[in-house]
């Protein structure tokens, strides 16, 4: 799965398991990928190598929340139910043109 950025074409995984939830980009250099997490309104950044961006998404995948850069060692909670929140994880300024409000469509491979 990828999700087009303006000219660019982010792959995203989708934090599916178990493991994948728990360890997300942790200890990941030079992420070049995002990650979706489904139902999920709160992330942390605690044993991140890079900072990252963050898009919180309700159910329909609109954009109700961004923050750029976001730096280590955050807790990042968005008051919105977590059943129908998803939280998507970039590559640090990769969410410059996304605004909030915006439906993100995430296209196949």
């Amino acid at each position: 799965m990828y999700l087009n950025i303006g000219k660019k074409k982010v792959p995203i995984i989708i934090a599916k398991s178990f493991f994948k939830r728990l360890i997300g980009l942790m200890g990941k250099k030079e992420i070049d990928f995002g990650m979706l997490f489904p139902k999920c309104n709160s992330i942390h950044t605690f044993f991140m190598k890079e900072n990252i961006d963050i898009v919180g998404l309700d159910e329909n995948n609109e954009v109700i929340y961004k923050y750029e850069n976001l730096p280590k060692n955050k807790i990042i909670k968005i008051n919105y139910n977590h059943k129908k929140t998803s939280i998507l994880e970039l590559p640090k300024n990769t969410s410059e043109k996304i605004k909030i409000g915006t439906i993100l469509i995430f296209n196949e491979d």
